[in-house]
């Protein structure tokens, strides 16, 4: 066990910038840990009291509070000793075994979702999931940090140690694919250099140490050269009357790789090797600096690049040249002013789009609006650094505040039993995890365990959670989906609900397809013509496709009775009949003969007749008649319009008539159409005056859209003053619009 007062300057950086208090419970925290360690390793092989040093500094370097160093001493802990978090909550508060328990969700998802992108092969989409994953699963941002923290403290001591093997390549890569990209998103630069610096020099260190080597053979050069360079330009720039800050540019061995990697250029050929930046007060003193450069040094035309006047996508602003120094070779030069040094290197700007492979694979405004939020807030506490120490401390307190509440809400991340990430709305139940699987499965689906228990299909599902679909036996199709999971509750996504009703479309339309099958076929065997040609007889009907036909029969939108005319037609089948055209219009209506209906057929006598359906004439309607092959005459409005093109073409077949004695107990039957604003117990109304009058109704037809209701009726009534009284009543009747017969 080390001493802690044998620690020294490590001690006070841990508790550096907290106030007293705080501090004191953050040392109480450390020899806690000192004894509780004592003799323990990581299963990396780093001592575990080092490792937690290693973490709480580096929390302290972020600024964060004393309850995240605490929990980033001891989370290591609770892996170790299972038993000591109950230890950890009643010595150390509720909040600290929060995050505690946060960091430790985080590595468990690590070692469910380890090597799966290796087997999935949308490896790239799977790794946009898991880091997307890591942010929403942690509730309080405070806890990535934490995750980052431990991610640097044991790659430093890889690095130290020189540990090169499998298990060193594998967490390089781990870091490199997941933490050093969110650590860029969230804009936190000290932990993101390092991060991607130290995870290369696992992956690749044979590249690691040639291109630390040939940076290392030219440092001291490199670094006399931009120290004169400095003195040179600052020397001018004091000659004009400018305040400037004038300093090099690290270069990082990672970004020096991919640059050569992605331009294929030699390391001679890397124009930012050497290289400063100029920061000044205003725009106009960038442009004046600019020209001042270009006077001491040769400016490489293509390589200025003005992002002032023409900032990026992302917002950076900078001006940035390429000059000839003294000695041939090229040096770069950054100008920019506070304003913009600091929109650029504390991770307001979120240029990480632009930055990261695969980093179009994000869609979704929110999600950017929300990193963009969470970098500024991570970038904020960076602004607290001239205040008096009671306001440090309140703004602090603020901070950790909207820290906690930080969270991308709006998704959630789910897991396969084969550790692949999903992500699916907030809210979504097994059902949606199902169809986003795929539709089959969805249509199949029966249960659903989670995290290996049973639960309801409108359970909602959590982040991290692992959800395993049960489906039901058979081939493909045989199964389908309940008409519940269209009711609230079963499912939230648009897309799993569009999936259901089309299952339930492609039923019923298979229903009506068979149904209309049947009655052609029966038709056919009545006529005796079994053995035509279907297609060819679709096609003589205008259809494309016989299941066409067979849909638009069972639907009831196509009568049969063309197909008998077409059976037995040889041309093109003859304009249809009056009572096929009335079939067609409506289902509801009756046939009465000449004696029944009081209709006088001039001229004739006891022809029979029926009152078309397509015009649904009443007394004292004007009224003619139309001699059909077969069912006698055929009794229209003389206004009709299928009576109309009927005359039109068959003159000869016209025949008038005109309304006889009415039996008392005669009715014929009509159709009302009604327009009004849909409300709650409109049907009901208009019901009564029916009622009222003593008009029975036989058929109703409504719908309803944008609050507007369009109602059909048919009545029977025993003459049109009838109706005329009713239709006058309707009209009255609270939100009709319009009220007529049809």
């Amino acid at each position: 066990m080390v001493s802690i007062a044998a620690l020294g300057s490590a001690t006070t950086q841990v508790v550096q910038g907290l106030a007293p208090e705080d501090a004191a419970r953050v040392r109480a925290a450390l020899e806690y840990a000192n004894e509780a360690y004592e003799g323990k390793t990581c299963t990396s092989g780093e001592g575990a009291f080092e490792f937690a040093l290693g973490v709480a500094s580096t929390l302290a370097m972020l600024n964060l509070d004393a309850e995240s160093r605490i929990a980033g001493m001891l989370f290591e802990l609770t892996v170790l000793d299972p038993s000591a978090a109950t230890n950890l909550e009643t010595r150390f508060g509720k909040e600290v075994m929060d995050l505690v328990s946060g960091v430790r969700q985080l590595i468990r998802l690590r070692d469910m979702t380890v090597g799966q992108q290796k087997r999935d092969t949308k490896a790239g989409s799977q790794l946009e999931s898991l880091r997307k994953m890591l942010l929403a699963m942690a509730t309080d941002m405070r806890v990535v940090m934490m995750r980052l923290a431990s991610c640097v403290t044991t790659l430093r001591w890889f690095a130290d140690q020189k540990i090169f093997n499998e298990l060193t390549h594998a967490y390089g890569k781990e870091v490199l694919d997941l933490y050093a990209p969110l650590a860029n998103r969230l804009g936190i630069w000290q932990l993101k250099w390092e991060l991607e610096d130290l995870a290369f020099r696992m992956i690749e260190p044979e590249t690691y140490r040639r291109i630390a080597k040939m940076l290392e053979e030219k440092r001291m050069l490199r670094e006399s050269f931009v120290k004169s360079s400095i003195e040179r330009l600052e020397a001018e720039l004091k000659k004009e009357g400018i305040q400037a800050e004038v300093f090099g540019r690290p270069k990082h061995i990672f970004s020096i790789w991919n640059k050569m990697r992605g331009k294929e250029l030699d390391f001679s050929e890397l124009y930012d090797v050497r290289a400063f930046r100029v920061i000044v007060d205003d725009v106009k003193t960038c442009y004046t600096v600019l020209g001042v450069i270009h006077n001491i040094w040769t400016p490489i035309p293509k390589e200025f690049d003005d992002y002032i006047s023409r900032p990026k996508p992302n917002g950076y602003q900078s001006l940035h040249t390429v000059v000839t120094a003294e000695d041939g070779r090229p040096l770069e030069v950054q100008i920019r002013t506070q304003e913009m040094h600091h929109f650029a290197e504390y991770g307001v700007a979120a240029h990480w789009r632009y930055k990261e492979e695969g980093g179009s694979n994000f869609k979704g405004q929110q999600y950017d609006e929300k990193i963009a939020w969470l970098r500024q807030l991570l970038a904020w506490k960076s602004d607290v650094t001239e205040t008096v120490v009671g306001e440090e401390q309140q703004q602090q307190r603020e901070w950790v505040e909207k820290l906690k509440s930080a969270s991308l809400d709006d998704r959630i991340f789910v897991l396969t039993p084969q550790a692949r990430v999903l992500e699916l709305p907030a809210g979504a139940t097994p059902i949606d995890f199902a169809y986003h699987l795929h539709s089959e499965v969805g249509h199949r689906c029966r249960g659903a365990r989670v995290d290996g228990v049973m639960v309801p299909l409108n359970t909602p599902l959590k982040n991290g959670q692992t959800c395993e679909i049960i489906t039901a036996k058979g081939a493909p199709g045989t199964a389908g989906p309940s008409r519940d999971w269209l009711s609230p509750g079963y499912t939230v996504s648009p897309r799993t609900r569009a999936k259901v009703r089309a299952w339930f479309h492609a039923i019923e339309l298979q229903e009506t397809l068979a149904h209309g099958r049947a009655l052609v076929e029966k038709s056919l065997q009545r006529e005796g013509k079994t053995a035509v040609n279907l297609e060819a007889l679709a096609h003589k009907l205008g259809f494309d496709k016989v299941d066409d036909l067979f849909i638009s029969v069972g639907k009831d939108e196509f009568s049969l009775r063309h197909v008998e005319q077409a059976l037995h037609a040889s041309g093109e089948p003859p304009p249809p009949e009056v009572d096929a055209v009335v079939l067609n219009k409506s289902r509801a209506s009756s046939t009465e003969q000449g004696a029944k209906s009081g209709v006088l057929i001039v001229g004739t006598d006891g022809l029979m007749t029926q009152l078309a359906r397509c015009c649904k004439p009443a007394p004292p309607d004007p009224i003619v008649g139309f001699v059909t092959r077969g069912k006698g005459v055929s009794i229209h409005r003389t206004a009709c319009k299928n009576f109309g093109e009927m005359r039109a073409k068959n003159p000869e077949r016209v025949i008038d008539a005109d309304w006889g004695a009415q039996e008392t107990s005669t009715v014929y039957p009509i159709d009302l159409f009604i327009l009004a604003n849909d409300r709650q117990g409109l049907l009901r109304d208009i019901s009564e005056v029916f009622s009222r009058e003593k008009i029975n109704v036989i058929g109703v037809n409504t719908q309803s859209a944008k609050g507007t209701a369009r109602m059909t009726f048919t009545a029977e009534i025993s003459s049109t003053a009838q109706l005329q009284k009713a239709i006058a009543a309707i009209s009255e009747v609270t939100g009709v619009q319009e009220a007529r017969r049809q």
